[in-house]
């Protein structure tokens, strides 16, 4: 009997004799993953290491590059291992033996799944020739723009980049996934997104806006941008000292206060909200079982000892906490230097440090709870920007570190649990996780680096849309929503769950998921979600329910490879092309928007904006 079919076997009499489940709890996951292992198998290898580097500094690389762009692309570890999975088999041939986590057959008449995506990469790469370099206006097609040319109110309710977005769509699979693949985000978490999307889309901000409340109409209805009291640009330069680069207040006690359109506005109160709901809904749905795996109490561990859990328990001797403890130690002494050292130039000081590290602390845990049910993680870049703002104001770049240090921190420690999750399932050795991961890590942030350097240094005014050529998509959204930067209603749904144990579906209300569901937007647009929801919908709705098996077999494959497509032409005709000026052809279609320049004009009467023509 082969190792993998004793374990099979092993954990069938174990599930007959102590009445364990002998699978996942989680249908997604019982029809995606395997439940055999193979031990024996070596893990760090000559081809772990090989293709394992190659690929994050590929990677990286490849998710830095598309950060400053247009439709900004970030493309998944599972999408490179997927990639570099028929690499590693030619390498097979030659070199000592596989670990592949599984052998697949070709069923007759069909493809395995490698064949599936080398099929759809290979497509998703021919196709993305035509909106990224010969009609990138079909990345955002905006129907009301183009009968209406002359209308602020129809461009406003139409454009899917710089309005409303109803009547809006794209042929560009980049614009759908901005906000992470659909293909790889629960049905019921993107009907949660769907609800707040257009609750406060098609709700709340056109009461706020034609309400004109806080002035609201002498500025865009939607705009990632600072603003002036007359509706133009902020001036930042004209209220920074420009030696220390701190607030001078008595310039800008003279010149004007900072304003926001109405939608950026409500996205910082309802990111507070979205925190305040994560915690509350955490402890409400989730606290019982998290404080029973904090006890280490024998119930909790046979609700949460799956099979998987079983294996790795099994097989696998798990990481020691004082390792995790050593590189803590190592990255605030480190941090410590950054700020309190070379001249103090990040303005930060060490009880600031101290503060951001206890605030990701706070919140990995239920922002992990969210993540793990839902793929939608609630950011701390808001309540980040507003504690140390208040706490140290007039220091931009103290704000920047705190938010750095705070938010970004807390993001990366759940994108370490989540790549641990998938080892997890793949039955990787926890330790061998962690190797890879801390050599990837100091790999990843060398590659980001020079890249962010290469770019900055060699493309003429990236990040400055007005001095950028036509079709240039270098317009940096991300950066630019960077530097410019609730409890009872969890309690509510928390209460109709318990008086209505019977209604399974009130449980997948999500409260944080909800009034979160815009936080992405600025830098995303109204287009981005109306595609992204309308095809994860389709393939985790429609497809998961009739075609199972199909969905099973090529769901997220199929979703890797489009991504792979896109990324690999977008830099080949970066360098091919658009490194030597050659953006594409100058005619209508070559509009990286969607023509609705009017969208952003302001409506209240009287106020001059160059482009726009004056409401009366």
């Amino acid at each position: 009997m082969g190792s993998d079919q004793k374990l099979k076997h092993e954990e069938s009499s174990s599930m007959e004799g102590g009445g364990e489940v002998n699978d996942s709890p989680v249908e997604e996951v019982r029809i995606t993953v395997p439940i055999t292992d193979d031990p024996t198998h070596p893990v760090l290898t000559f081809r772990t290491w090989t293709l394992g580097i190659s690929s994050c500094i590929i990677l990286s690389f490849v998710n830095q590059f598309f950060n400053y762009r247009q439709n900004f692309l970030s493309i998944s570890s599972t999408c490179a291992q997927i990639i570099v999975l028929p690499i590693g088999r030619l390498m097979a041939a030659t070199l000592p033996t596989r670990t592949l986590h599984e052998t697949e057959v070709r069923r007759k008449g069909g493809l395995t799944r490698l064949q599936f995506f080398l099929t759809a990469l290979i497509a998703s790469f021919a196709y993305y020739t035509v909106p990224g370099f010969f009609f990138p206006s079909i990345s955002y097609i905006s129907i009301a723009c183009l009968i209406w040319k002359r209308s602020i109110i129809a461009q406003q309710i139409g454009s899917g980049f710089r309005g409303l977005g109803l009547g809006s769509f794209t042929l560009d699979w980049s614009t759908i996934t901005a906000l992470g693949s659909p293909l790889a985000t629960p049905a019921f978490a993107i009907i949660n997104i769907m609800v707040g999307f257009f609750a406060i889309l098609y709700v709340l901000l056109p009461i706020a806006y034609w309400t004109n409340a806080y002035h609201a109409k002498r500025f865009p209805i939607i705009s990632a941008h600072v603003f002036d009291s007359d509706g133009n640009p902020f001036n930042i330069t004209r209220v920074l000292d420009q030696k220390s680069f701190t607030l001078n207040m008595e310039e800008y006690n003279s010149y004007s206060k900072i304003n926001l359109s109405i939608f950026f506005a409500y996205t910082y109160g309802l990111g507070f909200a979205a925190l305040a709901a994560t915690i509350s809904h955490v402890i409400l749905f989730n606290g019982r079982t998290i404080w029973s795996l904090w006890r280490k109490t024998a119930s909790a561990e046979k609700e949460m000892n799956d099979v998987h859990n079983r294996i790795m328990k099994k097989n696998y001797k798990q990481v020691p906490q004082w390792w995790f403890h050593i590189i803590l130690v190592l990255m605030m002494g480190v941090s410590l230097l950054a700020c309190e050292g070379f001249g103090k130039q990040l303005q930060l000081p060490y009880w600031g440090l101290f503060l951001a590290f206890g605030m990701a602390v706070l919140f990995t845990l239920p922002v992990g709870v969210i993540k793990a049910t839902t793929n939608q993680a609630p950011g701390l870049n808001i309540i980040t920007e507003l504690v140390i703002g208040f706490l140290y104001p007039g220091r931009p770049l103290a704000n920047v570190a705190f938010k750095t240090y705070g938010y970004i921190s807390m993001d990366q420690a759940i994108t370490f649990l989540t790549d641990f999750k998938l080892g997890h399932y793949m039955k990787v050795p926890p330790r061998s996780m962690f190797v890879v991961q801390l050599v990837g890590t100091v790999i990843a942030n060398t590659a980001y680096f020079l890249t962010a350097w290469w770019l900055l240094e060699t493309v003429p005014d990236i990040c400055n849309p007005a001095l950028l050529p036509k079709g240039s998509p270098w317009t940096c959204p991300s950066d630019e929503v960077f530097y410019n930067a609730s409890i009872i209603w969890g309690l509510v749904v928390w209460l109709l769950a318990r008086a209505y144990p019977q209604k399974k579906w009130i449980k997948l209300i999500n409260m944080p998921v909800i009034i979160g569901a815009t936080m992405s937007m600025p830098p995303a647009r109204s287009l981005n979600y109306l595609s992204w929801i309308s095809v994860g919908l389709f393939f985790n709705m429609y497809v998961y329910r009739r075609h199972k098996g199909w969905w099973a077999r090529s769901n997220y494959v199929m979703s890797a490879a489009l991504d792979a497509g896109v990324s690999f032409m977008a830099v080949i005709l970066y360098f091919a092309l658009q490194h030597s000026d050659i953006n594409g052809l100058q005619w209508w279609g070559a509009d990286t928007t969607d023509h609705c320049e009017l969208a952003s004009c302001p409506t209240e009467p009287g106020i001059l904006q160059e482009g726009c023509p004056i409401v009366h």
